[in-house]
C-alpha cells in the first residue's frame, strides 16, 4: 500500500509519499517522496521534492509565485499528480485541533468535515487551513479512502487533573480543556525508542521548533503536557508568546479596542503571529540568526534567547518535580535537533538536578536516536528525529487494515480506539 501524507503549516504544505508492505506483517513506513512547499504568501515562494530510486535521493528545488493558500494547494495537487510520481492508495493529513466530538484518528466522512468545521473555535488559525486542505484533495481524488490524524490523541491519556481548567463547569462541558498537542511527534520518538528497546519509565520530550512544547511521559504515555486549549499556550515559541498572565490579555483587548477599535482577532493575530522570539528579538523567526546576532552583542537577540531557554528548562525542571524525577529526556524539532548551543543552555539550567551533557557527543552531527548525555548524568540525554509524516503512514495503513478486515468479517464498527493505536506494541 502507498500512502500520501499531506502535513500543512502556518506558511508551509510537506507531503510525503510512503510504501508499506502490510502483507510481509508489521513493517516500517518507506519514503519514497518528501516534498514541501515553503514560505507561502512571500515574495518568492520555494518547491522541494526529494524522491528516492534504486541509486539514492534525487533532490529538485524550483521558485514559484505562490501568494494565497489556494494557488499553494493547486500547486501541491499538481506535483502529487504528476507524471513520475508514484500512485497512492490512500491519503493521510495531520489535522491539529479535532475539536470536542473527535477523539481519535479515523476515516474522513462528511460528518467528520462538519465536526472539524465546528472546531474552529478551538483553532482558529489551523482549523480552516486544515479544511480547506482536505476539501481539495478529496475533491481531486475521490474514489480513494482520506483519514484525519489529530495532534491531540497522543494525550488523551492525560489525567482529568491535568486536563482541568479552574473554569465554570458550563465551559467545561463545551470542551474547554487541556487538549496537548505535537502528539504525533511525542508517538514517534516512542516508538523510535521501543525499537531501541526498553522505553525509559519517566520521561519528557521537548518538541522545540516554530512551535514548542514540553511533554512528560510514564511508561510512554502522556500524563502532562505545556500546551493547553490551543497551541498557543505553554513555553515561549518563534512567533507565539506561549503562557501569558490572563490579566495581560485582557488588557490588551481593552487597548487594542481603545487605539483601532478593533478587537479578538486583532489579539489572536498578535499572540500566534507577532509575539515570541520574533517579538523579543525584532528579528525573522530563525533561531539561527538570532543567535548570529546575539554573538554580535545584539541584547535584544541574547535577551531573547535566554528568555526561550528559561522557559524550556523551567517547564523540564517542573515535570521533573511532577514525576519524581526522570529517567531521559528527549530533545525534537527543528531546534531540538539541529541547534547544539539551545541544548547546552536548556540542560545546562538542570544542572543542579545532576544532568548533564558530553559536550563533543552534543556537537556531533548524527541521524536517527543520538544520546548526548555525560556518564555522570544521572539523567539520559537524547536527541531524536520527529518523525510525524511517518507517523500518520503507520495509521493510516492500520486503519485501512481494520476496514479491510471489518468488511471481510461482515462488521462495520469503528474500533481504532485512541488507546489501543497509541500503544499496542508496548
Amino acid at each position: 500500500m502507498q500512502i500520501l501524507v499531506v502535513n500543512s503549516g502556518s506558511s508551509s504544505i510537506k507531503f510525503s509519499i510512503f510504501a508499506v508492505d502490510a502483507q510481509a506483517g508489521p513493517a516500517e513506513p518507506r519514503c519514497l517522496v518528501d516534498g514541501q512547499l515553503s514560505d507561502i504568501g512571500e515574495a518568492e515562494s520555494t518547491l522541494t521534492v526529494q524522491s528516492a530510486d534504486g541509486t539514492g535521493r534525487k533532490s529538485t528545488e524550483s521558485k514559484v509565485g505562490i501568494h494565497s493558500l489556494k494557488e499553494a494547494i493547486a500547486e501541491v495537487l499538481d506535483t502529487v499528480s504528476g507524471s513520475g510520481m508514484p500512485a497512492f492508495q490512500a491519503v493521510g493529513y495531520r489535522v491539529v485541533h479535532p475539536g470536542p466530538k473527535l477523539d481519535r484518528h479515523q476515516r474522513i466522512t462528511t460528518e467528520v468535515l462538519r465536526d472539524l468545521e465546528e472546531a474552529r473555535e478551538f483553532a482558529p488559525l489551523h482549523e480552516p487551513q486544515a479544511v480547506q486542505i482536505i476539501r481539495a484533495f478529496t475533491s481531486r481524488f475521490p474514489n480513494i479512502p482520506h483519514y484525519a490524524c489529530f495532534d491531540t490523541v497522543f494525550h488523551q491519556t492525560m489525567p482529568e487533573e491535568a486536563t482541568t481548567y479552574p473554569l465554570p463547569e458550563k465551559y467545561r462541558e463545551r470542551g474547554v480543556r487541556r487538549y496537548g498537542f505535537h502528539g504525533l511527534s511525542c508517538e514517534s520518538i516512542v516508538r523510535q525508542l521501543q525499537g531501541q528497546g526498553e522505553v525509559p519509565r519517566r520521561m519528557v520530550i521537548a518538541h522545540l521548533g516554530s512551535g514548542c512544547s514540553v511533554t512528560a511521559l510514564v511508561d510512554g504515555r502522556s500524563v502532562d503536557t505545556t500546551m493547553g486549549l490551543t497551541p498557543t499556550g505553554g513555553v515561549l515559541m518563534g512567533t507565539r508568546s506561549g503562557d501569558l498572565d490572563p490579566g495581560l490579555v485582557l488588557y490588551l483587548l481593552r487597548d487594542q479596542k481603545q487605539q483601532s477599535g478593533e478587537g479578538v482577532t486583532a489579539i489572536e493575530t498578535l499572540l500566534n503571529h507577532a509575539s515570541g522570539m520574533v517579538a523579543l528579538s525584532g528579528m525573522e523567526n530563525d533561531v539561527k540568526a538570532v543567535r548570529k546576532a546575539a554573538n554580535e552583542g545584539n541584547e535584544r537577540a541574547a535577551l531573547a534567547l535566554k528568555i526561550f531557554t528559561r522557559s524550556v528548562t523551567k517547564a523540564i525542571g517542573g515535570f521533573c518535580w511532577l514525576l519524581g524525577g526522570l529517567d531521559a529526556i528527549v530533545l525534537a524539532g527543528g531546534i531540538g535537533e539541529h541547534d547544539p548551543q539551545t541544548r547546552m543552555d536548556i540542560v545546562g539550567g538542570l544542572a543542579g538536578l545532576g544532568i548533564d551533557i558530553d559536550v563533543p557527543l552534543n556537537q556531533a552531527t548524527a541521524s536517527g536516536i543520538q544520546q548526548i548525555s555525560s556518564r555522570v548524568s544521572k539523567t539520559a540525554v537524547f536527541v531524536v528525529p520527529a518523525q510525524e509524516d511517518l507517523m500518520i503512514a503507520v495509521h493510516v495503513e492500520r486503519m485501512a487494515q481494520q476496514e479491510a478486515k471489518e468488511a471481510s468479517d461482515g462488521n462495520g464498527s469503528d474500533n481504532y480506539g485512541a488507546d489501543e493505536e497509541q500503544h499496542e506494541e508496548q
